[in-house]
Parts: structure tokens; C-alpha cells; sequence
């Protein structure tokens, strides 16, 4: 149930869990400032609860005419903001770039997914355990959309999308829906040439809701075409590599230590503007590679290679490295 709970929660528009936090809050001063009894806080408590759960479960039998499919909560969540009720959003919460993806659309393939992630990367402890359950759910329900809705599969000019978009092309690959691609770079060319961004989860739903009402109209892919992306997942699907970026239009596999050079880069530069150069925040270290990196790796692939850095003697550390909050870090050879 608590995972149930947690599904629920994550679904939430932000200004859905703002209003509720906000709600109970108010409760919370009624009860310290007014005759506001215990009682009706626990039972008003109880009604949003029982209410919460019904909501989620009449949105899943809600009828929808239209379906779209997007790679990542962030984008997600702006995605299900811009867009009507009667149209469904379907979510990879996983990112693709990075970890492999040799033989994913087997089950053997997203275990050894769930293997090397859990091996190398700090994830949640539930998502952990539930993430073969949860990939799988979200493979099922692609591949249960019915014939006649047509689907929009929202992209940019990253790894992560790209790959992601073909590999959903090959779950699709015997369904006759329409099927049609949305690239938020290319949009973001056309609409607003000085700001393009890197992946899907940095646009607005206000972006979002332009970008969709403009390119709806598109036709399809051709079959030709969408014949052509789900050949490309297949090779994508024999790599053997853990790190995907986007180079000249294509997904090129890299080695694993491909940004290290460019993390001890930015130490330096971090170092540079320090009065002498001393342990830094790691989530400080982190937020540098990517506010300046074109790739979408997430800070996760960054904080794993700082890790490894640390293994190979290239940083000293200071704290406990279970998540990037929680320690510092400075370049051996450059201390005062």
C-alpha cells in the first residue's frame, strides 16, 4: 500500500500537493489555535485520503481519446499540466542515457539494468526494489494501448529521448496506432531560437501547451519510417556500453569516463574561485558539470563519476558519500 501511496503522491501536479500541503497546515493552526478538536483533524484526514485514492483510481478508468508518452517526471509533470483531462500521459521515470540497455525489451535485460544502477548509482530505496515491477507495468500498458487512439511520443536533442523513443517504437512495432513525434528541440528552433534546452523537463507547460496545439495536426510517421527507429533500437539493444551521448544527429555509445576529464575541469575552476582551494559541496562540484554541459546525463551519472574519481585518488573527500548532500570534496595536488 505505502508504494500505492507513494505512486499517488508522485503523480501530483504541483499546484495539486501545494494546496493539499497547505490545506493541512491550516488544519494543523486550527487545531493549535482553535477549538478545532483532534477528532475532526483525524477524520477530515482520513476523507482526503479516502478521496486521494478514488481520484487515482477513476483516472485510471477514465476513457481517453488521446495518448502521449514522455521520458521522465519532470516532464511528466509539465506534460499533464498543459494538457486536457481526456488525454493520457504514460511516463518512463528512468533515464536512458546512461546504464544499459543491451537486450532491455527482455526481462533478462531490465534485471541486469536494475543490477548495474543499484551497483553504481544512489536511487531511492523503493524505486530500487520496485523497478523491474514498475518497467515492466509501464511496457504493459504501452503495449496495451488500444488500436484506434492515436499516440504522440514526446522527444529533444538528447540520448536519453532519442534512445527512449525508439526503443517505445519497438514495443509498438505490431501496433497499428498512428503514431507521432513531438521533438521540443526542433519546436523550440522554430518558436524560440535563443533558448533551446536539453531535454523535455526543462519546458513549461505553457511551452508545452503551444508546442502540442501547433504540431498536433502532423501526420503520423510513415511506417517506413517508424520500421527505421525500432532497427535502430535493436542495434542500440546489442551495445554493451553504460553511457549514451548525442553528437552530428546520432546516439553514440562512449566509455563510462567519458566526462572525467570535464568534472576535474570544473573542480578546478571551483577551486580557481575560492581564497584557497578547499573542500567544496559535491552537489556544488555537480551543479557546475551540469549547468554547462550540452548532455543529458543527469546529476546521478555526474555524482557516481565523482565517486569513482575518489576511488582513483583524483579527489580527496570529507563526509559519507550515500548521497551528494551528504559530502565534499577538493583535487588531490591543489591543497593549501
Amino acid at each position: 500500500m505505502i508504494h500505492k501511496i507513494k505512486k499517488i503522491v508522485e503523480q501530483l501536479s504541483e499546484q495539486e500537493a501545494k494546496s493539499l500541503l497547505l490545506l493541512n497546515l491550516y488544519r494543523i493552526q486550527l487545531l493549535e489555535e482553535t477549538s478545532y478538536s483532534e477528532s475532526e483533524f483525524t477524520e477530515k484526514m482520513k476523507k482526503e485520503y479516502r478521496e486521494l485514492l478514488q481520484s487515482s483510481t477513476n483516472q485510471k478508468q477514465q476513457p481517453y481519446h488521446t495518448i502521449h508518452i514522455v521520458f521522465g517526471d519532470s516532464a511528466a509533470g509539465s506534460l499533464k499540466m498543459a494538457l486536457p483531462n481526456d488525454e493520457k500521459v504514460i511516463q518512463f521515470s528512468d533515464l536512458f542515457s546512461i546504464g544499459p540497455v543491451n537486450q532491455l525489451h527482455t526481462e533478462d535485460g531490465i534485471k541486469q539494468r536494475k543490477k548495474w544502477l543499484f551497483l553504481h548509482i544512489n536511487m531511492d530505496e523503493q524505486r530500487t526494489h520496485t523497478y523491474v515491477e514498475d518497467f515492466q507495468q509501464t511496457l504493459m500498458e504501452i503495449s496495451n494501448i488500444p488500436e484506434h487512439i492515436p499516440i504522440y511520443i514526446w522527444t529533444a536533442n538528447n540520448a536519453h529521448e532519442q534512445i527512449a523513443a525508439r526503443f517505445v517504437l519497438q514495443i509498438l512495432k505490431e501496433n497499428k496506432n498512428n503514431v507521432h513525434l513531438l521533438n521540443i528541440s526542433t519546436a523550440f528552433q522554430h518558436l524560440w531560437p535563443t533558448m533551446i534546452p536539453v531535454h523535455t523537463g526543462e519546458v513549461g507547460k505553457d511551452e508545452l501547451k503551444k508546442i502540442y496545439k501547433m504540431y498536433k495536426i502532423d501526420p503520423p510517421l510513415t511506417n517506413l519510417l517508424r520500421n527505421k527507429l525500432a532497427e535502430e533500437w535493436e542495434k542500440l539493444a546489442e551495445t554493451t556500453e553504460v553511457l549514451r551521448i548525442w553528437q552530428d544527429d546520432q546516439i553514440i555509445s562512449v566509455p563510462e569516463s567519458y566526462f572525467d576529464a570535464f568534472i576535474i575541469e570544473k573542480a578546478r575552476y571551483l577551486h580557481n574561485k575560492q581564497t584557497k582551494p578547499d573542500f567544496m559541496k559535491s552537489a556544488r562540484l555537480i551543479g557546475e558539470v551540469l549547468g554547462h554541459s550540452n548532455q543529458y546525463v543527469g546529476d546521478v551519472y555526474f555524482e557516481y563519476r565523482v565517486r569513482q574519481l575518489i576511488l582513483q585518488g583524483v579527489f580527496e573527500i570529507e563526509g559519507v558519500p550515500k548521497a551528494m548532500r551528504f559530502y565534499s570534496v577538493k583535487l588531490k595536488g591543489e591543497l593549501s
